[in-house]
Formats: structure tokens, sequence, C-alpha cells
């Protein structure tokens, strides 16, 4: 009996310093969880002007959970550059599997990687440059991502210029500038490259019905035409709720939904006509899909490319 309650009592003090030992300075147990390695890459969705050449953004530091990329230094790029699946990578770390929800993108608004003034602009097609600024400097990105216990993670931020930036109204000159903080933050979406497809196709308008087309991407059942094509939030946002969009351009008409996570989706084609040097709202158009695809119900799993080609056949 003595021997039996030793042992008892052995076991009992070994299972309380093993977990002593396995819980961290918050009390959490810490099961020394294997980490991956994590690529974390930027791209962006396409700015709605015809006076807007380029839009450079400086970005001097993004964190993880309060730590800073492995490898990541200070630099410019043109973000209106990084369309239709496009990215910049911007560092690495490693990180334990799970859901994580906090980015934090901080950026230098006066001088550039080089040093050179100004460190956010918008470049105008005359070769000026408008200097982009905030109330802030740090972006706390408020979408979240997850890591996959997987050899390697790609990470994309999807920095939409369409919702991040606006030019002020009333003014001879273009006059640029960042939406309100809490509209910026809402503007850049996360997701994990392993877990996302994308849509891609033509749009033929036979009927000439636009001067420019748009592409929206809805998760399925959240577009509602009232709401998006009337613009929302203090920046007066239209199709503020879309994941993402697309021009339609080139000799073939063609637009590509990148980074769609999986889920089903809808897509939305919208009409805009050019109005001096922009582009304005038009008309909702009536699009078919040549291959009789559902375009109100198009379903993404990891790494599928859907095809969508579609024909305008008129307006809403």
């Amino acid at each position: 009996m003595k021997n039996y309650l030793k042992t008892v009592t052995v076991a009992f003090i070994s299972t309380l310093m093993a977990v002593s030992c396995s819980n961290n300075d918050d009390g959490d147990v810490n099961m020394d969880a294997e980490s991956y390695d994590t690529t974390f890459k930027i791209t962006d969705a396409p700015i709605d002007n015809a006076n807007v050449e380029a839009v450079f953004v400086t970005v001097s530091n993004v964190k993880v959970d309060g730590t800073s990329l492995e490898g990541f230094n200070k630099t410019t790029f043109d973000l209106s550059a990084l369309v239709n699946g496009k990215t910049l990578t911007l560092g690495n770390l490693e990180l334990e599997a799970g859901s994580y929800s906090n980015i934090e993108l901080e950026l230098d608004y006066e001088t550039d990687a080089d040093g050179n003034s100004p460190g956010c602009y918008v470049e105008l097609v005359n070769g000026e440059k408008d200097q982009l600024e905030a109330t802030a400097s740090k972006i706390s990105i408020t979408d979240s991502f997850e890591v996959l216990a997987t050899t390697t993670n790609e990470i994309i931020i999807d920095f939409d210029l369409r919702k991040t930036i606006k030019e002020e109204q009333g003014s001879a000159n273009s006059n640029f500038e960042f939406v309100s903080m809490q509209e910026l933050s809402s503007g850049i979406r996360t997701v994990n490259n392993d877990k996302a497809g994308n849509i891609s196709g033509s749009a033929n308008d036979p009927e000439n019905t636009s001067d420019k087309i748009i592409v929206y991407a809805y998760e399925k059942g959240t577009f509602n035409a009232d709401v998006e094509r009337s613009g929302q939030g203090e920046s007066n946002v239209l199709f503020a709720n879309a994941v993402t969009s697309s021009e339609v351009s080139g000799l073939n008409n063609a637009y590509n939904l990148s980074f769609l996570e999986e889920g089903e989706y809808e897509l939305v084609f919208a009409s805009y006509t050019q109005e001096g040097e922009g582009f304005a709202f038009n008309a909702l158009l009536e699009a078919e899909s040549t291959t009789g695809l559902d375009l109100g119900a198009i379903s993404i799993t990891s790494a599928l490319q859907i095809s969508a080609n579609v024909t305008i056949t008129g307006t809403k």
C-alpha cells in the first residue's frame, strides 16, 4: 500500500511539474506547437480613374501579432501595377498553424525608400504627384487569415485601391487622399493563397454599352443593388461590399478576379462612362455566360480556376 501511494504521489507531482512548465506567462498551455514558414505578399484591385497613372505607397514596417516580418526593409512600390494576380513579396515569419487577425502596416507618407518626398502619392498621367496622407500612419487590418499545417504558406494582403483612395471633388486640380482610417482598414483583406481560387474570363459587349466595364465579385446572396450603387460610408464608396473587382480590358476584353477565398460567389457587371478625367457609374449590366455557368452561384475551392466568359446583353 505504501509503495502504491508513493507511485501515485510521484505521478501527481510529475503531472503538476509538466503542466507548470507548459504554461506561458499568461497562463495558457503551450504545447510547443510546430511553426510553419509563412510568406506575406501584397496585391491590389484597380482604381477607377482615367487620370491616374500609378499609386505609390511606402511601407516602413509590417507586423503580425506585434512581430515584424523577417527580411522586410522599407520599400516603395506601385500598388496599381499589382493587379490581375500580380503580387510583391514583403517578408516571412515562422507562425504556428491557426487563425490570425492582427496585421499592422506602417506607412511613411513623407519619404520613400530612397529618401525622396513624398512617400505615398498618386502619379497623374501628366506626371504630377499628389501626396497621399491619412490621419494615422499605422493601419490595423481587421480581416483574418489562417496559417495551415503545411511547409509553406502564402498570405495575400489585398490593398484595394478602389476602396481606400478617394478624390476630393469641387477643386480645379486632382486632389487624392486616403479614406478614413476605419474605411482604410476594412478596405484591405487577407487570404491564404492555399485556400483561394480565381475567376477569369472575357466580357463581350457587342452593343458597346460602356466606356469601361468593371466586374465585381460578391459572396453569394450579399449583393443589394440599391445599396451598392448608391455609395456607402464617409467616403461614399460604390460597390463597397464587393470582395474584389477587375476591369475588363485589352483586346480580348479580359478580366481576372484573383485570390478568392473558398466559398460561393456571384458576379456583378457594371457600366461606366467617361466624364472628364474620370469615370462615373452608369448602370448595372445584364450578362449571360457563354457556357451556361450560373453567374449568381460560382463555387470556389482551393487552387480552382474558373473560366467565366460572358456576353453583355444590355443594361438593367
